[in-house]
This record gives C-alpha cells, sequence and structure tokens, in this order.
C-alpha cells in the first residue's frame, strides 16, 4: 500500500529464507535461483496511458475513457496475452501532475471512475486474468474496503487483488469533513533514510487496515454455510467470528457480512519507494512494485525490501512475498520509433516525461533482454506502465509476450484460474479454524 507512486525491493543474495530476492520460497516451476522460472507480468491501466499528452495520441479513445466497454477492452486484451494481473488506479481527489498537491490544468486527463466497482464490472467477462482495484485507506472505513475486495474475490471465482493506498494530499480530508491529514511533500517520499513523520503514521494506519481486512476475511470459516434445506440450517454459527480489532485510530467488531472468499484471503499489492513502504510491504503484502531504474538499481532495492523482511519478522516460507519492478514502457517493432513517438508527445506535453518508475523505449526484443536481465537479480515479474493505451497494450500482448514465450519465459496457457495460482501461492486458512 502506499499513497506514493512507487516503492522498492531486495537484492540477488539469498533472502532470508535462503532464497533469492525476497519472494520467500522458490517458484515451483524454476530453478533453485529462480533462472528458470518463468516470468511474471502485470500492466497497470490509468485513463490513456501514462503519458500525460496519451490522450491526444492518434488511435487514443479520450471520449471513451468513462465507458465500461473501453475498459473491458483493454482488460480483455490483457488476458489475451496470459498476464498474470492488471491494476487499476484510484483517487479520492482528480488526478494531478503531482502526487501530493492537486493542480488547475485543463490539457490533461481529469476524472476517473471507481476502481473497485470497475474490477467488479469486468469480473464476469473475465475467466483467469486477475483484477487489482487501488483504494484509499486513509478516509475509508476498513470495514467496507474488507467486504468490498472480498466481494470482487466472489465475483471474479477468485481472481481479486487490491493495492491499497495512503492519502499524499491534505485536500482529500476535506471531502469527508472527519479528520485533518497532513500536507505531504516530495521530500517525504524520496529520502527512505529520513522520511517524515507523517508519512511514517500514514503508513503505520494503513498497515492496521489491511490486518483488520485480513481478519475480516477469516472471520468466517470454510464450511460456515451449510444450506441445508431438510434440517432448515443455513449457517453454521460456531465458525463465524467477531474479530474484535483494535487500532491506533479505529476498531472493528466485525465478523464480516461476506461469507469467505475462493482464494480465502486476497492477494494485497503495494507500490514502494523507500524504507517505509518497504516495512508496510513486509508487513501487510503479497505482493510488492518496487520502482528501480537499472540493474543494480534493482539489487540494491532488493536488499532493501530483504531487511525490511527482517526488521518485521516475516516468515517468508509460510509467507512468500513476490517482488515485481515497475516500467514505463513504449513499444514499437521498428528500431527507435519508440523514442521518437515518446519525444512526440513530450513535445505536445511542453515537458519531457518524469517519473518515479524507469521509462523504456524501444522494441519487444529489447524489453525482453532487460526484463532477463533485470529478473537474475531475484525479481519475480514486473508490473508494465503502457504510456499510451491501447497502443502499447498491445504491443505487450502481441509483441513482448511471444518474445518471452520464444525464449521460454512466460506461460503459454494459463494453469490456474486463480490469482494466487498464478503467482504460486497458496490458499491460506482462516486464523479461527480449529485445528484438527
Amino acid at each position: 500500500m502506499t499513497g506514493t507512486s512507487g516503492d522498492p525491493g531486495t537484492t540477488g543474495t539469498p533472502g532470508p529464507t535462503g532464497t533469492s530476492g525476497a519472494s520467500g520460497a522458490p517458484d515451483p516451476t524454476g530453478g533453485p535461483d529462480g533462472a528458470g522460472a518463468p516470468l511474471h507480468l502485470a500492466v497497470a491501466l490509468d485513463g490513456a496511458g501514462w503519458h500525460p499528452a496519451a490522450w491526444r495520441e492518434e488511435g487514443a479513445r479520450p471520449g471513451e475513457l468513462l465507458d465500461a466497454v473501453y475498459w473491458a477492452d483493454l482488460v480483455t486484451e490483457a488476458e489475451r496475452g496470459l498476464l498474470d494481473f492488471v491494476t487499476f488506479e484510484d483517487a479520492l481527489g482528480l488526478q494531478s501532475a503531482a502526487f501530493h498537491r492537486p493542480d488547475d490544468r485543463t490539457d490533461q486527463v481529469r476524472g476517473s471512475i471507481d476502481a473497485v466497482l470497475l474490477a467488479a464490472h469486468l469480473a464476469p467477462i473475465t475467466t483467469h486474468i486477475g483484477l487489482v482495484p487501488t483504494t484509499n485507506v486513509t478516509h475509508t472505513e476498513p470495514f467496507h474496503l474488507a467486504i468490498g475486495i472480498a466481494t470482487l474475490d466472489h465475483a471474479s471465482r477468485g481472481r481479486a487483488g487490491w493495492r491499497p493506498q495512503i492519502a499524499s494530499r491534505a485536500a482529500d480530508s476535506a471531502h469527508f469533513g472527519r479528520r485533518a491529514t497532513p500536507q505531504l511533500t516530495a521530500d517525504d517520499v524520496t529520502d527512505s533514510e529520513l522520511i517524515s513523520q507523517p508519512l511514517r503514521a500514514l503508513f503505520a494506519e494503513g498497515a492496521e487496515v489491511v490486518e483488520a481486512a485480513r481478519q475480516l476475511w477469516d472471520s468466517w470459516e470454510d464450511g460456515a454455510e451449510i444450506r441445508d434445506t431438510a434440517t432448515g440450517r443455513f449457517l453454521d454459527r460456531d465458525k463465524v467470528h467477531h474479530i474484535d480489532f483494535q487500532g491506533t485510530n479505529f476498531s472493528v467488531k466485525g465478523p464480516s457480512i461476506t461469507p469467505r472468499t475462493p482464494q480465502g484471503q486476497p492477494l494485497v499489492v503495494s507500490l514502494a519507494h523507500a524504507t517505509t513502504p518497504y516495512e508496510f510491504a513486509a508487513l501487510s503484502s503479497d505482493v510488492v512494485a518496487v520502482t528501480p531504474h537499472d540493474r543494480a538499481g534493482t539489487a540494491s532495492i532488493l536488499a532493501q525490501v530483504a531487511g525490511a523482511v527482517v526488521r518485521t519478522g516475516r516468515d517468508l516460507t509460510d509467507r512468500p512475498l513476490r517482488t515485481f519492478a515497475d516500467l514505463i514502457v513504449f513499444l514499437d517493432d521498428e528500431p527507435g520509433a519508440a523514442a521518437l513517438r515518446k519525444a512526440r508527445l513530450d513535445e505536445v506535453a511542453g515537458a519531457e516525461l518524469a517519473s518515479d518508475a524507469e521509462i523504456f523505449t524501444g522494441t519487444p526484443a529489447e524489453l525482453a533482454d532487460l526484463l532477463l536481465d533485470w529478473r537474475s537479480t531475484g525479481l519475480d515479474g514486473f508490473r508494465l506502465r503502457p504510456g499510451t493505451l491501447p497502443h502499447d497494450l498491445t504491443a505487450i500482448t502481441r509483441g513482448l509476450v511471444p518474445e518471452l514465450q520464444r525464449r521460454g519465459v512466460f506461460r503459454t496457457e494459463y494453469a490456474s484460474t486463480t490469482l494466487r495460482g498464478h503467482l504460486g501461492l497458496a490458499r491460506p486458512a482462516s486464523r479461527y479454524a480449529k485445528v484438527g
């Protein structure tokens, strides 16, 4: 979870459990150092693409950004490419050029639809791909968040994920009138050692929100619904539990109103750039997306994530942590064409694209080279942010994916129907279930 636009990971040196990176357990289909393991790929979908001028590009569909058909086209294309999951951005305020404060610009996309509701709409028209909406955890009630994501897991039959996000803009609190939150600055997320106390407090609260949600997901044991018409017994009340969670700023009695889901616990995905978000990921996440800018930086970030895992006491054997790296990508088959396309977009926008994540321009084969090089440091996969939509998404699914398949490092069919299954993560038992 994070309210910033990125977060980091571990190193290619052995982690706390003796495996490479921060994943905890080696991929069952790969070699001991992950070199033979299949690569995992996700896509981050946002508006018309991650370039602020993408909506003005030929082939863009700016008039359809609030149309469910547009999003259905994107997600079904991602599923055709056999990707592990897609993420959907969301926020409590209009988009802005800076993550931490609103702006008055009118030359960039503004306005969006609710990410959880969008994912729920897409669930019945997809069959395999994971659906991971973003939600704010600073101003949204944990109970509502938990049942919303649990409902998505039921609707998708086990393909739900959740990206919790803290409030990075003080102005968001005015929508609710309950509390004030600190105004963060760019320095709050760029200094990994001197990260601000307000940011630490927001992340600590976020970790409590995720823990409360996880307890609510566990509050119904498997088999709590009997549905026996002969005896008239629908529910085994002994298998439904109050959680009595007490956090720093809230409490939740429980139980959930939503029975235990196909995955038991939907996947929690976080984005992290610095020490505090790494520790959040180690405490709360199943997948962490980090933002290195080269191979050496990837190894350094993975080492930091491994350190966070040790400090928080997480047992990676019991709870593996998958590590993904984020990249903004512009892809074209002709060498040099993607760089020219990005330069044209920069000119339209009036400024060169800047991002927390590395920006790649090149061919699908060149991107495949980079992914496999960085993957050797211990990464499990990548979350790619298409610079423009739908162009760079189809370049991923119809250019990059076949290239990776030719190299024998990416699936040629889905082997699982759940998001946990795609990532090789076991379905957890309810913490309230009686052992034996």
